[in-house]
Formats: structure tokens, C-alpha cells, sequence
């Protein structure tokens, strides 16, 4: 029979994973065999190698928040205290907008509810002691945040675990054990629902006794009566006490024989029809939205009830969960029960979802425990079941053995409910006594879904839950479209560098070309030694690397053409070029890796590669630009020849520059001003926040054909309730789509609800007949989703990473240069280059045809502009103190002067090589970090244009009568010549 492409669809899955299973087995078996030369196995080379990030082969990264509410009401003993539960409730909500930690806010919110009262009271029945009733507060959160130290490493280690059994190859898990925040990478997942699930699973398994229908009927007409009377605002007196039906007879009538329960009888939409619908809503708020399982009639006479109580939309779960927690409803049921829901019977989000809902039996005084509960399960494993469906096989310890064969003893021939996470997987029917421990899961699962549950319930449960509160997936597609363009970028940056070396430096330049092909051969090197992962962001710098890496031979080489120009000979210049740009190197980078370091430390995700990259260059920037290309300048010195510094072009260029640039300080004044305004006018104009900072979801979408921006907007608002943020990316035919829908609800399902939300949207633009499916492989190219708790702390952690990083700078400047002057210069440069940075991302937001938004790659460019205008800064700073030491009885203003004008090739040197290599990346880079590259292209301009006419010329106003080297004063008199002098 030949392979339909629709048998080809249907098998797709199942043929990907036997692909792969194939591939796996062909590495495993070849993995040990030598290959180059016979030095080096496969298998061994293939863990050196340097891997892609999953921006750039497509994959999923998450950052988890480690939740410790849950924790605090595990060490309570779930203690129903009033206070202590809206002390934890308060606490939630302050976490959103706070950046104290979650035990601090939780005392402080109790204190609030509880003046007199104590934490001890709470804690001491279930504190295993260590809490007495007598113990102080100090010491019960003493207490408390010693087991959330060990719950949040136990927790991670426990994800590790589950994520070593997910089949991953190249995953990544890290802990910030501080903000208790777990980040991780999956390259290569293609189903980010089932990442969702197993990450997220706390693995609370459970096992609770239930209530029929016919036990709680009388509760549930009472209840239902009470509410209604509640919602039309009616004082009611509950007369359902009084009925002389007994509640199984009640159920009795009814019970129509000739009719079963369906789910289809459950669909709102087709109720919605019938007159009585809205008045059936206000006099039966429960029933309306959750409909009854009735009853069978037994052979023997008797009721049969089913597990489940009734059935209930998923769209109406929200309304019929708030109604239970009114006091008015709860007070109808029994103390001990709690409503559950099943397991969806379809992940698809198209699907009805219509779910059954259980009333499950806690125990007495503990919220939602049961008298079995899933530490006790010793193994589990993915089965079948005796009908041949896929099933979970589980098997207890001793106490669990004990507890299950008591349990399934006291319920033959009623349902017990398994639970897992708040959710029913499976509530079979006892039929006889289970001595020895024996269970098993059944449900409409897959083998995968299966396998996964077995593994995570292997895994163990987590002692504090973990939720995803940001998340990035990137398709296949956008990834390769991410290498190209990296590559490209790197490879047209790296050549017109290396052709400018040479066009500029004459022979030297290939002094140039050399260091700079081993700092990129060693940053190279050094990465995949330490297992990283090339990123899109780790792209951008190495791109940005090739620019940092000749700096350090331009500024020797400046100054080596400077001795040259004096007359002196080539072995002399070549020693005292290198000599006297020691310090000035030295003092450009030690600014930037402030920067840089500062950015590692704030920075989350991709961020981290591009501060990584950006630290190793500067760090080998300083070996190859000083140690190699001196041990190379040396070894040809020493052979009697000499490089040619000078070329037709470079010789011409600045050769008598005598620019008086101090006489033009108050028209600069007046710029500054200008841009001062603009700055701080920014705040008010409002910027385009990325997802990261406002919160949301945020889809990158790729169309067939041109589709209207508008078309867009309309279409989605009909289907979000909204209008969502629409952008081009590149052209019309790829637009970034974030939308807030839904942001604050949580849920297993609602990522898959908010995209298939989105498909729906744009189903007029796409292809005909197309899946939901098809579209989430083929034309969604990425997503990403920040909650407003993680947004908040990005943003907090991003304008303190920009207000240290400025501090640390002007305390080195103060430091080096031992004048409060020199900083004052630098500080006002630096803010004067934020402020211009700012104001063109706000006032050119919708004007430039890309994205100008303000996210973590904005904050990394705005750092990595600090450090950078800091290295023109430093060099015009050592010139003039230099200066200043020989010209003792010049006016101050020749002084400054003279030092830019000398220092002038050097400033437009390394900032042009910056400038060429970041247009490259603006250019061939892609749509990932053109933003960051635009940001950086603004930065090095405003830059250069700071340290001529704002940091120097605030050195004039502001001397007084100070010289401008007082601080260096002594050790000039006591130098004993004119060249020693000049020595930095």
C-alpha cells in the first residue's frame, strides 16, 4: 500500500521518535571508535565540542520560582488559622511587587493580622520538635528559612533528576540559591506542554476515600439554595433541612432510566438556547454550570453512584471554584470535604475539556491531606493494565502497605480516588482487599505521558513546588535563521577589521590580525572547555570581541606612531609605545569587565552568554594585545628589521591636529543640556517595554504573504477581548505578537489555550485547512512568556545593575586618578550617553521600521556603552595628567587641548573598529539583536562625542586654580628625566 502523505501526518510522531531511537543506538554503538588520528574517541570530542544555545537550534529555556508558600503550610501541619492563611495570601501578592524575600513578607503580613499573637502556635505541633510553644519569633523563622534552604536545594536537585530521565542531550540546570530561582535550557524540545507538565508536576500523589453523590445531595441543595439567595441578594432561611426526603431518595426521583449522563449533554453553548437558561442560572448558580451524574438503578434495587459527582467545563471551573470557598457554600458541606477535578480526557486546546469533578475526604484539620499519601510509594513504573491500556504500576513501603490494605478493606465496592497534584487521575472501584501494596494509575495517557508520570513520581515530590514564571521557546527555523545571521555578521566583521588593520597600520597591522585571531581562537576554546552553549546574545559578542580585540594594539600603536613622529628610533619607540600605554590600556579595560561583570551578575538568561563572551575577550584582549603582540614585535626587532607603522592614509590623517575644542565647551554645554531634556522628557514620552519587563506573552509569527498591521490587531481583539502589541519584524510578512491575556491565571492548560487563542486570530491569513499543529511547528517561530512577578524583578534588577554599574566606574576614576574632578567628568559623560541612548528608543519607537524595546539586550547594551565610553574617557584622562606634569606653567586650556588633539587618532580609531563591527551585526545579525546593535551603534557615536566635549572640557570649569596632575605633583619633581617623566 503506498505512504499517503495523510498516513505520513498521522505516523509523524511515532516516526521522529523512531528516527531518533535509531540515531541514538548508531551514536551509542560507534561512540568509543578513534577519530582524528586515532587520539581522540567520538564520544570525546563530541563533549568538547562548543554546542549551539537553543536561540540557536531551537529548544525551550525556563526560569522557575521556587514557591515557599507551599512549604510554610507543609511546617504548619496545614493549620487552618485565619491569620495565618491571609498572612500567606498578603504575601503572594506583595512577592509580585517586591524584592524582599517570601519569609520576611509572610512575617511581616502576620504580625499586621496578629499583633499579640505568635509564630510559635502555628509551628509547634508539626515542627518535629525543634519549635516549642514557647519559642520566639526570631526562631520559629530561624527555623522556617533553614528548611527552605534545604527545600530549595532538594527541589533542584530533584528537577535535575527529572530532567537527566527527560532525554535531552545538552540540558541545563542552574540554581540561584539566593533568589531561589532555577533556570533551564532544553536545546531541541519540540513540545514545550509536556515541559510544562513534567517540570511544574510537584508530584504530590495522593490517595483519598469519596463521597457519592447520594451522601452530600442534602449539603448540596442547601448550598445551592444559599447561594442563590446570596447572588439576588436575598436573605434566605435554609428550609431543605426540613424535607422529609432522605437525600438517596431525593437522588431517586431524579433518576431517569432511560438516559446516561453524557458529556455532550454538558455543552453550555447548546443550553445556552433554551429560555430557561438565564433563569435556571440565577436560581441554580451551581447546577447551571456543573451538571449532575445521576444514579443507576442496580439489579438488586439499590443506587448506583459513579466516582464523580458531575461534570463541569473547564471555562466555568474558575466560577464554580469561587463559589465553594464562600463561607455561605462551605459551611453547607462536611468539614472535611474538598472538591477535585480529573484529569482532561484531551490536551488539545480545541477540545471541549469538559472535566469531572470529586468531592474527595481530607482528614479532619488538614487541608487537602489524605490518610495515603505518595512518600510511601516506594517504585513506580510506566504498565498496562489488564484491558491492555497504558497505566502506571506503583508499589509502597511497609507503613504504605499497611495503610493501603486498611483503606481498600473499609471501601470494597466504593471508588478510591488517586491523586496527583490536585488532580484525579483515576478513581477505581475496590473489590476486594490489597495486602501487599500493590496499585496502579489508569487514565487516557500516552506512552509518553505515561513514562513521564512514572518518572516523576520516581523522582520523588518536591518539598517546594516550583512554577514557570518565564519562558522562552524557539522553532528550528528562527534558530537557523539566528546561526546565518550570527555568521555572517561575525564573518563580514572579522574581515573588515583585519583589512582595516592593515589599510591603517601598514605591516603591524598583521601584528593586529594576529592577536586578534588568537583571542577569538582562545574565547573560543575557553567556552567549550567550559561546556558552554553559542547563543545568538554569545554571537553578538564575539562579533562585539573583534572590535575590543584590536583596541589594545590601536592604542599601542598610537603611541608607537607618537614616538615615531618625535624622532626616535624604532627599537626605542617600540619600547616606550608599549611602556607609556599600559596604563591607559589597562584603565579602558578594568572599565569595561566592571561593566561586564556587573551584567553577569544581574542578568538572566542569554544575557549571561553575551557577559560571558564580552569577559573572556576583554580578559584575553589584554594577553594577546600586550604579551603576544609584544613577544612578536621583540622576536622581528631583534633580527634587525622593523615593522611599518605608517601608511600614505594613516600618515596624512591627524598629523598636525590642533583643534581648539575647549574654546567650543559651552556650545557642547548646550547640547548636553538639550539631551538632559530629552532624557528625562523620555519618562514621560514612554518606551515599547519588551515582554521581559512588562509581562505577557510574546509570539513571533512568519506569514506566507504581506499582512496588514491593523488586519492584525482586529482580528486578534475579537478573540482576546484586547488589542494586543503588534510589530513588524524585518517586513510585514513577521510580526512579534504579545498579548497580557490570561497573564495572572495559572494552569497546566493555559499556555496552549492563549496560543490556540492566537491561531484562531489569524486563521484568515494562513493557508486554508491548516491545523493548529501544523501552525505551531511551521509558522509560530517562537514564544516567550514572563509573568508580572519575574518582570518586576527584572526591571528592579536592571536599573540597579545601570546605577552600580555608573557608581563602580566613577570609584575607580576617583581612585586612579585621585581627583574628585575626573569622576565628576565621568559621571556626567556616562549619564550624558544614557540619556541620548534613552531618548531615541523613545522618541523613534514607531518611526525606525524594527522593534526599539526596552528588555534585558537593551540593559546589556546601555552597560556595555558605559564601559566602552569609559575607554575614550581614561585615554584623554591619562593624557591630560601626563600633560599636565610636563606643561606645569600652561594654562589649563592649551593643556586639554593638546591631550585630545594627541590622543585624537586613538579615540576615532577604537572607535570605529567598534562601530564597523557592530553595523555588521546590525545589519547581517537578524532580528534577535538588532535592537541590542542599534543601541550600541548610538552608544559608541554619543560616546566619542562625551569624552572631547563634556568629560574633558568639566575638567577646565571645575579646576579652580587645582592643576590638573596635583595628585601626581611629587613624584614629578623627584623624576629624574624628561622621558621618565612622561612614564605613566
Amino acid at each position: 500500500m503506498p505512504v499517503t502523505k495523510e498516513l505520513q501526518s498521522l505516523y509523524a510522531d511515532t516516526l521522529n521518535t523512531l528516527r531518533r531511537t535509531r540515531l541514538q543506538r548508531l551514536l551509542d554503538s560507534t561512540k568509543n571508535d578513534k577519530i582524528f588520528l586515532g587520539l581522540a574517541s567520538y564520544q570525546y570530542a563530541k563533549n568538547q565540542e562548543l554546542t549551539y544555545g537553543l536561540d540557536l537550534q531551537g529548544g525551550m529555556n525556563v526560569t522557575m520560582e521556587v514557591g515557599l508558600d507551599g512549604l510554610i503550610r507543609s511546617l504548619s501541619g496545614y493549620n487552618r488559622d485565619v491569620n495565618f492563611n491571609k498572612a500567606l495570601a498578603a504575601a503572594n501578592q506583595r512577592k509580585a511587587n517586591s524584592g524582599a524575600d517570601y519569609i520576611t513578607l509572610f512575617a511581616e503580613e502576620y504580625r499586621k493580622l496578629n499583633p499579640n499573637g505568635n509564630l510559635a502556635s502555628v509551628f509547634a505541633a508539626a515542627s518535629n520538635r525543634r519549635i516549642t510553644y514557647q519559642s520566639s519569633d526570631a526562631q520559629v523563622l530561624d527555623y522556617i528559612r533553614s528548611e527552605a534552604k534545604g527545600a530549595v536545594k532538594n527541589t533542584f536537585n530533584i528537577l535535575r533528576t527529572r530532567i537527566d530521565k527527560f532525554g535531552v542531550t545538552q540540558s541545563n540546570i542552574n540554581l540561584d540559591e539566593n533568589k531561589g530561582i532555577i533556570t533551564v535550557e532544553l536545546p531541541g524540545v519540540t513540545d514545550p506542554e509536556r515541559v510544562r507538565r513534567y517540570l511544574q508536576s510537584t508530584a504530590n500523589l495522593q490517595f483519598f476515600e469519596l463521597y457519592n453523590l447520594g451522601e452530600i445531595y442534602t449539603s448540596y441543595q442547601a448550598a445551592e439554595k444559599a447561594l442563590a439567595a446570596n447572588l439576588n441578594g436575598i436573605s434566605a432561611t435554609d428550609t431543605v433541612a426540613n424535607k422529609t426526603d432522605t437525600a438517596a431518595t431525593a437522588v431517586a426521583k431524579a433518576v431517569d432510566t432511560t438516559k446516561t449522563a453524557t458529556l455532550s449533554a454538558l455543552d453550555s453553548s447548546k443550553t445556552a438556547k433554551t429560555p430557561s437558561a438565564a433563569t435556571a442560572k440565577n436560581q441554580n448558580p451551581i447546577s447551571s454550570i456543573m451538571q449532575l451524574i445521576q444514579p443507576q438503578q442496580g439489579k438488586n434495587g439499590q443506587l448506583q453512584f459513579s466516582a464523580p459527582i458531575g461534570y463541569i467545563q473547564t471555562k466555568d471551573t474558575g466560577t464554580f471554584s469561587s463559589y465553594m470557598q464562600m463561607d455561605i457554600v462551605k459551611s453547607k458541606f462536611p468539614s472535611n470535604l474538598a472538591f477535585m477535578y480529573g484529569k482532561p480526557e484531551s490536551d488539545d486546546p480545541k477540545a471541549s475539556n469538559i472535566l469531572a469533578v470529586y468531592a474527595v475526604k481530607t482528614i479532619e484539620g488538614g487541608a487537602a491531606t489524605a490518610k495515603l499519601e505518595g512518600e510511601h510509594v516506594s517504585d513506580s513504573r510506566q504498565d498496562y493494565d489488564e484491558r491492555g491500556r497504558v497505566a502506571i504500576k506503583m508499589n509502597m513501603d511497609k507503613v504504605g502497605e499497611r495503610i493501603w490494605a486498611k483503606m481498600t478493606g473499609d471501601n470494597v465496592g466504593k471508588p478510591i480516588a488517586i491523586v496527583m497534584d490536585n488532580i484525579v487521575y483515576s478513581a477505581p472501584f475496590v473489590n476486594g482487599v490489597i495486602p501487599n501494596g500493590s496499585s496502579e494509575i489508569t487514565g487516557s495517557f500516552s506512552l509518553t505521558e505515561a513514562q513521564d508520570l512514572a518518572d516523576i513520581l520516581k523522582s520523588g515530590k518536591l518539598p517546594a513546588p516550583a512554577r514557570i514564571v518565564q519562558e522562552q521557546v524557539v522553532g528550528p527555523t528562527l534558530g537557523q535563521d539566528a546561526v546565518h545571521g550570527g555568521t555572517t555578521a561575525f564573518v563580514v566583521a572579522f574581515i573588515i577589521i583585519f583589512a582595516l588593520m592593515l589599510i591603517y597600520f601598514n605591516t603591524a597591522g598583521w601584528v593586529a590580525n594576529i592577536a586578534l585571531i588568537l583571542n577569538l581562537l582562545f574565547t573560543i576554546g575557553i567556552l567549550a572547555a567550559l561546556g558552554a552553549s553559542l547563543t545568538a546574545a554569545g554571537i553578538a559578542g564575539l562579533v562585539l570581541t573583534i572590535g575590543l580585540a584590536v583596541d589594545t594594539n590601536v592604542i599601542i600603536f598610537e603611541r608607537i606612531k607618537e614616538e615615531l613622529s618625535r624622532g626616535k628610533n624604532y627599537q626605542l619607540a617600540v619600547n616606550d609605545g608599549y611602556k607609556r600605554s599600559y596604563a591607559p590600556v589597562v584603565d579602558a579595560h578594568v572599565t569595561t569587565m566592571l561593566t561586564a561583570l556587573i551584567l553577569f551578575y544581574f542578568g538572566l538568561g542569554p544575557v549571561l552568554g553575551f557577559a560571558t563572551t564580552q569577559i573572556l575577550g576583554i580578559l584575553l584582549s589584554l594577553f594577546c594585545g600586550i604579551l603576544i603582540s609584544r613577544l612578536i614585535s621583540d622576536w622581528y626587532t631583534n633580527k634587525n628589521r622593523h615593522f611599518e607603522y605608517f601608511t600614505g592614509i594613516s600618515r596624512k590623517i591627524f598629523k598636525h591636529a590642533a583643534f581648539k575644542f575647549i574654546e567650543y565647551r559651552k556650545i557642547a554645554y548646550g547640547i548636553s543640556v538639550v539631551v538632559l531634556l530629552l532624557g528625562i522628557g523620555s519618562f514621560f514620552h514612554g518606551f515599547d517595554e519588551g515582554v521581559e519587563f512588562s509581562g505577557g506573552r510574546s509570539y513571533t509569527v512568519k506569514f506566507d504573504r504581506p499582512v496588514e498591521h491593523d488586519n492584525i490587531m482586529n482580528s486578534l481583539k475579537q478573540v482576546y477581548g484586547e488589542y494586543p502589541v503588534v510589530k513588524s519584524i524585518g517586513s510585514n510578512r513577521q510580526w512579534n505578537i504579545t498579548t497580557s491575556y490570561k497573564i495572572k491565571e495559572t494552569g497546566n492548560n493555559i499556555d496552549s489555550l492563549v496560543e490556540y487563542k492566537l491561531f484562531q486570530g489569524l486563521k484568515n491569513y494562513l493557508p486554508q485547512g491548516l491545523s493548529y499543529r501544523e501552525f505551531d511547528t511551521r509558522y509560530k517561530q517562537s514564544s516567550q512568556t514572563v509573568l508580572p512577578t519575574i518582570s518586576d524583578d527584572l526591571k528592579t534588577g536592571a536599573k540597579t545593575a545601570t546605577i552600580v554599574s555608573l557608581l563602580a566606574i566613577c570609584l575607580y576614576i576617583f581612585i586612579r586618578f585621585r581627583d574628585w574632578r575626573y569622576s565628576l567628568g565621568t559621571i556626567v559623560a556616562l549619564l550624558h550617553d544614557v540619556f541620548v541612548t534613552l531618548a531615541v528608543f523613545s522618541f523613534l519607537r514607531g518611526v525606525v521600521p524594527f522593534p526599539l524595546e526596552i528588555d534585558q539586550h537593551f540593559i546589556a547594551a546601555i552597560l556595555t556603552v558605559i564601559g566602552f565610553s569609559m575607554n575614550d574617557t581614561v585615554i584623554v584622562f591619562d593624557r591630560i595628567r601626563e600633560d599636565s606634569r610636563l606643561m606645569e606653567n600652561t594654562d589649563k586650556g592649551t593643556i586639554i587641548n593638546k591631550a585630545i588633539n594627541e590622543t585624537l587618532s586613538r579615540t576615532i580609531m577604537t572607535s570605529l573598529t567598534v562601530f564597523l563591527t557592530i553595523l555588521s551585526l546590525f545589519i547581517f545579525g537578524g532580528e534577535v539583536t538588532r535592537g541590542f546593535a542599534f543601541a550600541m551603534l548610538i552608544g559608541v557615536i554619543t560616546g566619542t562625542y562625551s569624552s572631547i566635549f563634556v568629560a574633558a572640557p568639566i575638567l577646565m570649569d571645575f579646576a579652580k586654580d587645582k592643576p590638573l596632575g596635583a595628585a601626581d605633583k611629587v613624584e614629578t619633581k623627584t623624576t629624574a628625566s624628561p622621558v621618565k617623566a612622561r612614564a605613566i
